[in-house]
């Protein structure tokens, strides 16, 4: 692997290398151009006896050195200001589209020829600001998805909480009554709250580069915390808990990473059915440590797989389930934060997350961009 990403690198610089020489050469051969009209332009006119004969300039060499500067400078203009368009065609066209990109036009593309898309270091250009618009196409859509969706998910509380409100300041109301409002109304107040957590998560992990809390501690006991945590969850739904693994240590962040158990146990209960099977398990997997949390229940398309770590994508587009997007977006940063790495399986009724971590991260850099 390190192999062929190092042979990757060395022919990414060795095509930006020839784009380079590529320009050099063009300059080159502008300024030839140039030399060989000016020379010959001086010819005819020495041939032609504009001028005086060029034995006799010799003699006094200065004028003749002035006019043929003169002459080539001239003409270098002229010939370089016709042919600069040329090359400088494509350079126009990416700042052209890149404009339009930074005005919000993100349905813009970079094309040209066959020619210049013949040249790896231009199609790598090409390719990576396509991908960079679609990237921001993407997000852009996500972005107005999340602020309608949000936008619902925070009004049904806030109308809830304020229509029980209203009903509990009016009285008349049995003791029964009452007790199912300001539990209605606490529930409403937490679901608020949480949304605004997670909102507020995301936004502190990803302006985050550096870990600065890295401890040891016992990786099995926070996982059977956060087990713990989610308890009236799961036994709501009448759910068991498989949990398979032995006593671990790991050297990471123990805040950052409850938020990763959190989150994928939380997703694990919701959308396991009632009476399914949520399972755990820890494996010690190249020079580190593999936890797989899986649920019973309805696969992921494929076409979802990898967008579901998009932040604010969400794959149930009925929202049946409660749920904003933010969960996993936070679990991606924060595994990356820590150098690992997590993927999603699904197939046969079953859905696995496995989160892949350094044991000992302080051994590696911390430092993510």
């Amino acid at each position: 692997m390190r192999k062929m990403k190092r042979q990757g690198k060395k022919e990414i610089k060795n095509g930006r290398l020839s784009l380079t020489l590529l320009f050099s050469c063009i300059v080159f051969l502008i300024l030839l151009i140039s030399l060989g009209i000016a020379i010959l332009l001086v010819y005819l006119l020495a041939v032609y006896a504009h001028i005086p004969a060029i034995e006799d300039e010799l003699r006094h060499p200065m004028p003749f050195l002035l006019l043929m500067s003169a002459v080539s400078l001239i003409i270098g203009v002229c010939v370089t200001f016709a042919s600069s368009r040329l090359p400088l065609k494509p350079i126009n066209r990416l700042i052209n589209q890149m404009n339009r990109l930074a005005g919000g036009d993100f349905t813009v593309r970079l094309s040209f020829g066959r020619l210049t898309r013949s040249h790896p270091a231009l199609a790598e250009i090409i390719d990576s600001f396509n991908l960079m618009a679609e990237q921001l196409e993407r997000t852009e859509m996500l972005r107005s998805d999340f602020i309608n969706d949000f936008s619902h998910e925070f009004k049904t509380p806030i109308v809830s909480i304020s229509g029980f409100a209203r009903l509990l300041k009016e009285g008349n109301l049995t003791e029964e009554e009452r007790n199912e409002y300001i539990g209605i109304i606490e529930e409403e107040s937490l679901r608020l709250a949480s949304m605004a957590t997670n909102v507020l998560e995301l936004t502190r992990v990803e302006s985050q580069s550096i870990l600065t809390d890295v401890t040891t501690y016992n990786l099995s006991e926070q996982l059977r915390s956060c087990v713990l945590l989610l308890e009236r969850k799961w036994t709501d739904k009448g759910q068991e808990m498989d949990l398979n693994f032995e006593e671990y240590d790991i050297s990471a962040s123990e805040e950052l990473l409850k938020q990763v158990w959190i989150n994928l146990l939380d997703n694990a209960v919701k959308f396991c059915p009632e009476g399914g099977t949520v399972s755990v398990s820890i494996e010690e997997e190249r020079e580190g440590l593999s936890v797989a949390i899986s649920n019973t229940g309805s696969d992921i398309a494929p076409e979802d797989r990898e967008a579901i770590f998009n932040k604010f994508y969400q794959a149930d587009k009925s929202h049946a389930k409660s749920g904003n997007g933010i969960g996993l977006a936070i679990v991606k940063r924060v595994v990356q934060l820590h150098q690992g790495a997590v993927t999603v399986q699904s197939g046969s009724g079953r859905v696995t997350f496995t989160v892949w971590l350094p044991r000992n991260l302080g051994s590696l850099s911390t430092q993510v961009s």
